[in-house]
């Protein structure tokens, strides 16, 4: 098939797992960019491809595994392509290079860096795995959509390689200022890497701003243009970036919020906590997330605003993430060591101050909680958007739920100020926003929340995605037909 979307990704959309000793079983991925692309992707015939998130020598067998692809292949409706990765190559390019390395950077924790110098060869390898992929699998018509941070020197190896394909890059996480960026050994080598693609995408202005701020101290390239789409004049070509706040299918969170089963899951909810507000929180567990600050904050709150008590819960839920490594580890055991600190000093007969989930919840589940809780606490020290905030008010199809947002997410800059801005970082801040949410008017809360419903309805992931297209290749969505299987919703 000629002039396919081929979609570029450090995973798939699914997830290979046993079930068993010995049984394999296939379910849809996780994460912002499933989350998001899956929808609007299903059925049009593309390709994605990705690794399967299991080093070689722990998949089954290629004719097993091909049958499972096949079978993701059908449910997604675009064809998936893996490829494999050696046990060395996740701990240098996945573990190393993207986590220890360009994760935290470009999220401003510097501290948590590890520059080993075998990373850096490892995500080049890597890099070029994907690259020869692309080669193998794509004509030249099509269009190539790389993704995120993972993946930033694919464009590099696609052109060592002779490949002319059109190529497309978004950066799923925020870009570092220049004073952050030059602590990088290897920032020129990324720097360039980037500006091989022919349109890069940020989230948000400010991200855009710190990328084209580097290219023009360390590259010295001239840069035009003012709109949401800007140009680099490189020595060779003319590379375009602009910013694509990424967003969510909201109709379907909005339809799905509605229906019985969910209303069913949010009733037991609320039942479980009769006469309480309940703040949510969602998270990977990440230090990036803010959860222990989020912690002290609500115990803060507690202190200063008595009149809380018995009133309002916390209901924290962790995803679980990387328990392979040590530092994730003790954030687990310092988080879990404030909820208990928190429990203990301010439980009462029939109240408990924070009720902390660790493990991934069912999409009913999830959805029931957005739908139930009266304030939800989103509140990173750094993110690219943050799509949770995006899901909440989606799916708050009463229209009474407060969200308190941090300032350093992406959605800040769409959902202020129908959102309570907070810095995560200033505790009492934080303590004063709870507070200010749970005294809330109802008509208030009611209009802020239909404002900032409407916003996400008006840009949701449909428009996010035509509007990079656009921009790349002057095509949208409708340009890639859905095929015949393809029944529209009504």
């Amino acid at each position: 098939m000629k002039g396919r979307l081929v979609v570029v990704s450090n995973r798939l959309p699914i997830v290979i797992a046993r079930t068993g000793s010995r049984e394999w079983e296939i379910r849809s991925g996780s994460g912002g960019l499933v989350t998001a692309m899956g929808p609007v992707l299903r059925h049009r015939g593309g390709l994605w491809i990705g690794w399967l998130g299991l080093p070689e020598n722990d998949c089954p067998s290629e004719e097993y595994l091909r049958d499972l692809v096949l079978a993701g292949t059908s449910q997604s409706g675009y064809s998936l392509q893996h490829l494999h990765l050696s046990r060395e190559e996740v701990v240098t390019y996945y573990d190393g290079f993207s986590n220890e390395i360009v994760w935290p950077l470009f999220h401003d924790l510097f501290s948590h860096c590890n520059f080993d110098q075998s990373y850096w060869e490892g995500y080049q390898k890597v890099n070029r795995k994907f690259a020869e992929m692309v080669v193998s699998r794509t004509c030249r018509d099509d269009y190539v959509w790389v993704h995120d941070y993972q993946l930033i020197l694919v464009a590099r190896e696609l052109r060592r390689l002779g490949c002319t394909r059109r190529l497309g890059f978004f950066l799923h996480i925020p870009f570092p200022p220049l004073d952050i960026f030059l602590k990088l050994p290897w920032r020129f080598q990324i720097l360039e890497a980037f500006l091989e693609y022919d349109l890069i995408g940020f989230q948000t202005v400010r991200d855009r701003k710190n990328f084209i701020g580097c290219v023009r101290a360390l590259n010295g390239y001239r840069v035009t243009g003012r709109g949401h789409v800007q140009t680099i004049h490189t020595d060779l070509k003319k590379v375009l970036a602009g910013v694509f706040p990424i967003s969510i299918d909201y109709r379907e969170f909005d339809e799905y919020a509605r229906t019985q089963e969910v209303a069913e899951q949010a009733w037991i909810t609320h039942a479980n906590f009769p006469g309480m507000q309940i703040i949510l929180g969602v998270d990977r567990l990440d230090y990036t997330k803010g959860i222990i600050h989020r912690l002290l904050a609500f115990e803060n709150a507690l202190a200063r605003y008595p009149d809380m008590r018995r009133k309002i819960t916390l209901l924290q839920v962790v995803v679980p993430s990387r328990g392979d490594v040590e530092g994730y580890e003790k954030l687990k055991q310092e988080i879990e060591r404030l909820v208990g600190e928190i429990n203990g000093r301010y439980t009462e007969v029939g109240w408990t101050p924070v009720h902390y989930i660790f493990r991934a919840l069912p999409r009913k589940e999830l959805v029931a909680y957005y739908r139930t809780c009266e304030i939800a606490l989103v509140t990173p020290l750094k993110d690219g958007m943050n799509l949770v905030a995006k899901e909440y008010c989606a799916s708050s199809v009463e229209e009474n739920g407060v969200l308190i947002l941090s300032e350093f997410a992406g959605a800040a800059a769409q959902l202020y100020p129908n959102a309570l801005l907070v810095n995560p970082y200033d505790l009492t801040g934080v303590a004063d926003a709870i507070y200010e949410a749970f005294t809330m008017p109802h008509e208030t809360r009611c209009m802020m929340m239909r404002r900032m419903r409407a916003s996400i309805q008006r840009n949701d992931i449909v428009k996010w995605v035509n509007s990079f297209l656009r921009a790349g290749i002057a095509k949208d969505l409708n340009d890639f037909p859905q095929l015949e299987l393809f029944v529209p919703r009504q």
